[in-house]
Formats: C-alpha cells, sequence, structure tokens
C-alpha cells in the first residue's frame, strides 16, 4: 500500500529548486492496476521517479506500509517496489534467463551466485510470463513485445509488493499492448500486487485499469475508479 500525503515533487537545478506539481494526495492498495495519465511535462515521471525513491519529494510524505520511504535503505527499498521502464536491456550476451535473475539481485550473497531458491524464483517468473521457450535466447535477439515480458519476470523475480511500469506500450503493437495489460490484470488479481503503469494510451487504461490518476494542469488531480 502507498499513502502520498501533501506531496510537492519537483527537481533541484543548479541550486535552484523546481516544483513540478504539488498538493498531492493520494492513495493505492495491494490489487490494484493503477492508470497514472496526464500530459506530456506536466509531472507522470517526477511522480515516478519520487514514489520509487530515485529523487526525493520538495515536501509532503510518501508511505509504504505505513512506513516513511524516507526511513527505507535503498536495499530494503528494492524487495519492496520493482521497476520497469522501456530503457532496453542489451549487450553482453545476456540470455532470458540471465536478465530475468538480475531480479535476484537483492537477495543474492556477496558471492554473487544464485541458490537452488532463487533458480526457482526465476523459473516460476519465466513460467508466470509464459516464457519459458526463450530463457536461453539472448535480449538483443527479441521483439519489444517479449523484451516486456521479461522485465515484467524480472520485477516478479524481485520479488515485490508493488510494481511500477513507465510508458510500457511506448513501442509495443496493438496487440502485444492488450496482452501485457492482461498479464498485469492477473499479476493483481492473482499475486495480490499493487501495480502502477504510466500511460498515454487512455482507451486500455479505461479497459484495465482499476483506478485511474491523470495530472492535470495548475496542480488538479482527476481519480476515476472503474
Amino acid at each position: 500500500m502507498i499513502e502520498v500525503k501533501d506531496l510537492n515533487i519537483g527537481y533541484v537545478s543548479k541550486k535552484k529548486t523546481v516544483s513540478v506539481f504539488s498538493n498531492i494526495n493520494l492513495s493505492f492498495n495491494s490489487g490494484e492496476l493503477v492508470g497514472l495519465i496526464g500530459d506530456n511535462g506536466v509531472g507522470k515521471s517526477t511522480l515516478i521517479k519520487t514514489l520509487t525513491g530515485f529523487i526525493k519529494p520538495l515536501a509532503g510524505t510518501i508511505l509504504i506500509d505505513k512506513k516513511d520511504i524516507l526511513s527505507f535503505s535503498a536495499h530494503d527499498l528494492s524487495k519492496t517496489i520493482s521497476i520497469v521502464s522501456t530503457e532496453k536491456v542489451g549487450g553482453f550476451n545476456l540470455t532470458v534467463f540471465d536478465v530475468v535473475a538480475l531480479g535476484r539481485t537483492p537477495y543474492i550473497s556477496v558471492f554473487g551466485k544464485l541458490n537452488a531458491s532463487d533458480i526457482e524464483c526465476v523459473e516460476k517468473s519465466l513460467q508466470t510470463l509464459s516464457i519459458n521457450h526463450l530463457r536461453d535466447k539472448l535480449i538483443d535477439e527479441l521483439s519489444d513485445g517479449q523484451r516486456q515480458k521479461v522485465m515484467i519476470a524480472k520485477s516478479l523475480a524481485q520479488e515485490t509488493s508493488i510494481i511500477i511500469l513507465d510508458e510500457p506500450t511506448a513501442f509495443l503493437d496493438y496487440k502485444s499492448k492488450h496482452n501485457l495489460f492482461e498479464v498485469l490484470k492477473s499479476l493483481c488479481k492473482e499475486q495480490n500486487k499493487l501495480v502502477l503503469v504510466s500511460s498515454h494510451d487512455i482507451d486500455l487504461m479505461e479497459k484495465y485499469v482499476t483506478k485511474s490518476v491523470a495530472l492535470l494542469s495548475e496542480n488538479s488531480i482527476e481519480i476515476k475508479k472503474y
């Protein structure tokens, strides 16, 4: 669960503080598929970076399971929130299995080796996304839709209760977009995950999400439940 109270988000540039959006009050619960929408530049990415701990709030509070996000260590936060971005992971001859196994990083020993439990978790994540048949393929050989499934499988292997995706449908075709949202919806329903998705695909949002949060101009927010 995430609770946002009187949040002011922005960044510091050349010792100057720039507020992007203020007075944000929201709550997200386990089992919800939440859509985050808004025009370019309104503050969606800044909000995501703040919710995931990449940048600090200018003011206000973010509670994760009633605990202030600022009190989390980076290691503990990586066990709580996983992020799926549009940034492509490739090179270094990484196989699908290798990439999904990276999700186990917060749990592996100092020697960096997967134990039997880690391998089982990776296998289960591959199975959940129905990409077992791709396990030995190089990540660079995959389509955009397959690659997105791999990154979601990586987040599942990370075993977090919260998954946040920033524009995951940006490079996907029509069929892959719907397939992706079907997967996300099932994760919320079957594994009680809280999934937050930023996207410009309003039609997809209305069809699949349980709640949408629209960041509007002049610091106003519109919330819809479906």
